[in-house]
Formats: C-alpha cells, sequence, structure tokens
C-alpha cells in the first residue's frame, strides 16, 4: 500500500469517526470469507456500516481527530479488525449477538465499543450493550410516564361526570385508592 493510498484510507476512516458517535471494534480474524459476507449483509440490512482497515490505520485516524477521547480504545486494535458504525448504539451489539447464535461460534469478538463518548472494553460487555436504550425508546418511556397521570385524571373525572349524569353523588362515594 502506498503513502497516498494509507493516506486516503485514514481520511476515509476520520469522516466515518467524525460521522458517527457509536461504533465498534470487532475481531474477525477466524471467520471464513463466506461468513464476513454473511457478517457484512446483516451489518447492511440494518444499517451498520461495516469497515475493515489496517490497526495502524485506525489509531492515526482516531488520534488525529482527538487523542484523549479514544485512548481506551487503542488497547484494542490488535489482530483482526473491522469496525462497525451505526447511529443506533446497540444494533452492532444485536448484530453481533445474532451472529454468533446462528454460527455457533464467538466471532466476532467485541474488542471496545465507543458509545456517545463512552467506551467499553472486553467482549463480556456485549450483553450489557445490547440492553442500552436507544434514545427513541428513551423517549417513548418518559412520554408513557408523563402520559400514565393524565391518564388517571381523565379516568376520575369521566367518573365523576358519569356518576352525576346517572343522578348520583360524587362526594358520598369513598375516594379511590391508588
Amino acid at each position: 500500500m502506498t503513502k497516498e493510498q494509507k493516506n486516503e484510507v485514514i481520511e476515509a476512516l476520520k469522516e466515518k469517526f467524525s460521522q458517527y458517535n457509536n461504533f465498534y471494534v470487532t475481531n474477525t480474524e477466524s471467520l471464513s470469507v463466506e461468513q464476513v459476507t454473511k457478517l457484512r449483509r446483516a451489518c447492511f440490512n440494518k444499517n451498520v456500516e461495516m469497515r475493515v482497515a489496517k490497526n495502524t490505520l485506525i489509531k492515526k485516524a482516531l488520534e488525529s481527530l482527538n487523542n484523549e477521547s479514544y485512548t481506551g480504545v487503542y488497547d484494542s486494535l490488535n489482530n483482526v479488525t473491522a469496525l462497525l458504525f451505526s447511529e443506533n448504539p446497540k444494533e452492532p451489539a444485536l448484530i453481533i449477538s445474532s451472529f454468533r447464535t446462528e454460527s455457533k461460534g464467538e466471532k466476532p469478538e467485541l474488542k471496545a465499543a465507543f458509545i456517545n463518548g463512552d467506551i467499553y472494553t472486553g467482549d463480556n460487555n456485549l450483553v450489557t450493550l445490547t440492553k442500552i436504550k436507544t434514545k427513541n425508546e428513551l423517549i417513548g418511556e418518559v412520554i408513557g410516564l408523563l402520559q400514565s397521570p393524565a391518564k388517571r385524571v381523565l379516568a376520575a373525572l369521566l367518573h365523576h361526570h358519569e356518576k352525576q349524569a346517572n343522578g348520583g353523588t360524587a362526594e358520598a362515594e369513598a375516594p379511590a385508592a391508588e
């Protein structure tokens, strides 16, 4: 690989690292060509971008962006490295987990994950990363929590209105326990 080609790879990687807040560093060393193709297809279907590059070029790209933010990732740059870039922080973890289940193997191995500024190192974090809530999931939970008291108030008002419409007095009844 010429120096010019290396610089092109570094620039392309810098662009990807700048574009995505989430990326995974995986070891795909013992996967066959067929398995790598299957992994790439799974990534493509889930809008996860997979890139394979030399560790030294990955490190140079990260160092040129912000040396301190990615420090924890450098130790994971060994063996064959595939990078998984995604807008959704847990999608690559789900892909890796399901790929392992289908192939009954231990690869690809999670070496590190960079999720919104936090670094998770080691394959033991894979299960944790599959449980991360996405932004939309968190928003949905907050909306659900905010709607719950409003629904109870509306139900109480409707119950009160129905009692009065039927000639009953709401004051004579005991308040409902929560």
